[in-house]
């Protein structure tokens, strides 16, 4: 067992002043690495898993699986049915939350000190011995179903899917991790088994935990937690070059209002330059009402009640996106406004006083996420998960604070593609021709 203790200061929330935090990285008897910030004064611990690939490893023809075993985790396991499991669950005042997207699969749980052995045996037969009983399989398919069928009704979730299929093709990611209705009505138990199989392993795992726990008792309950899965599971998928060109791609639907989502390549999160894009971003439409996109589109103009740009840098595929939403009468103004302002953007970089605005927000706002065990637990699992090392959490600020306005003009220049920005339209847009993708 090792343990390196780094020493960090950081504002949290919950507490009057400055706090000091301790981040170990722990290495079990049986080779599995964590990170841990040891909190003995409330008795109770956060743990985070995250199992790298996630709904990406579907098997052809099989889209859908990963994301209705990972449903039917917490419905029966070992011994226990569904029933019995949440019993379980809510005898021993645990909570364990079970999730799954395009690049991991997560596990959240928390429990009391005072029955860790309990709840740990429990959460581990839940990962190791699932039991996908015949009759859990069919109602977590039906709500699966169910929410498909009503995604299909949403222009909100309409125009995601379209504008992943526009930008991804074939790739995984160009379809939703949940299925259609037919491939996950022709899911089979032994479907079920194998993707389990494939995406729980322990080469893929990473860890995060927070509270009252020791090194040594961490190091111990990882192994009797994960020692027994798969040691290895499927391969990664391939990544994918992001190829767009500008224009509009409508979808016609029937609504008063049309949604946008708009967006080019981005930057893979090792990117040298991409913290220079993560400050440049957030001038141009971070979210905040004094972005760029929401003081033209919404305050100048009337647009919209929102409109926000992030980056989006997927384990194959890294993008810049944005969206938003407009009457129909009003959806090509927004566009022709956000298409000017990514083309300012690319051209003149951002102000002083912008600058200094965005670093002010970035700052200020970051130390309020370590508000407690849970946040804590999820952002150093994160960070592993982006190989980041721990004094990221010490050095993330000044490196905020370095990004000059030249780093700034240069990154923007070269990374805003006015002639690559795709927009995918659903609604009833008045004024606005579909023009092909490529």
């Amino acid at each position: 067992m090792k343990a390196f203790l780094l020493t960090i200061s950081l504002a949290v929330a919950a507490l009057p002043a400055w706090a000091e935090i301790k981040i170990q990285e722990v290495t079990s008897p049986n080779g599995f690495e964590a990170w841990l910030v040891q909190e003995p004064s409330i008795p109770f611990v956060s743990l985070e898993l995250r199992f790298r690939g996630g709904a990406s490893l579907d098997a052809p023809g099989k889209r859908g699986a990963t994301n209705l075993m990972v449903g039917l985790l917490e419905e029966g396991s070992g011994d226990l049915d569904a029933r019995g499991f949440a019993e379980a669950t809510e005898a021993l005042a645990a909570r364990f939350d079970y999730d799954v997207g395009d690049d991991a699969v997560a596990v959240s749980a928390s429990f009391l000190t005072e029955n860790r052995d309990e709840a740990v045996a429990l959460l581990r037969e839940s990962l190791v011995n699932p039991r996908f009983d015949e009759d859990a399989v069919e109602r977590v398919r039906a709500q699966v179903l169910t929410g498909i069928r009503q995604d299909a009704k949403d222009p909100d979730t309409i125009v995601g899917a379209q504008f992943d299929a526009l930008v991804f093709g074939d790739h995984p990611y160009g379809t939703a991790y949940e299925g259609t209705l037919d491939s996950v009505a022709g899911l089979t138990r032994d479907d079920l088994i194998a993707a389990h199989r494939g995406v729980m392993a322990r080469d893929r795992v990473y860890i995060a935990a927070a509270g009252d726990i020791s090194a040594d008792e961490l190091g111990a309950l990882i192994d009797t937690l994960l020692s027994d899965l798969p040691e290895t599971g499927l391969k990664q998928p391939a990544d994918i070059a992001v190829e767009t060109t500008a224009g509009v791609t409508v979808v016609p639907f029937d609504t008063p209002q049309s949604v946008a989502v708009f967006g080019h390549v981005g930057l893979e999160r090792d990117h040298p330059d991409f913290f220079t894009a993560f400050v440049m971003n957030q001038a141009l439409g971070g979210g905040g009402f004094e972005a760029r996109l929401m003081n033209e589109v919404r305050e100048k103009r009337g647009l919209t009640y929102g409109i926000y740009s992030y980056l989006v840098p997927k384990d194959h595929a890294h993008l810049l996106m944005g969206r938003v939403a407009s009457a129909n009468d009003r959806i090509a103004e927004t566009i022709e406004v956000v298409s000017d302002e990514w083309r300012k953007m690319a051209t003149e970089g951002v102000t002083e006083d912008e600058l200094a605005r965005v670093k002010t927000y970035l700052t200020g706002a970051y130390p309020l996420r370590f508000d407690g065990n849970g946040p804590i637990a999820r952002i150093l699992v994160g960070m592993q998960m982006d190989d980041l090392s721990p004094d990221y959490v010490v050095t993330r600020n000044a490196k905020v604070e370095a990004v000059t306005l030249e780093d700034v003009q240069r990154v923007a220049t070269e990374l805003l593609q006015p002639e690559a920005l795709r927009f995918v339209v659903v609604g009833q847009p008045e004024g606005l021709e579909d023009t092909p993708s490529q």
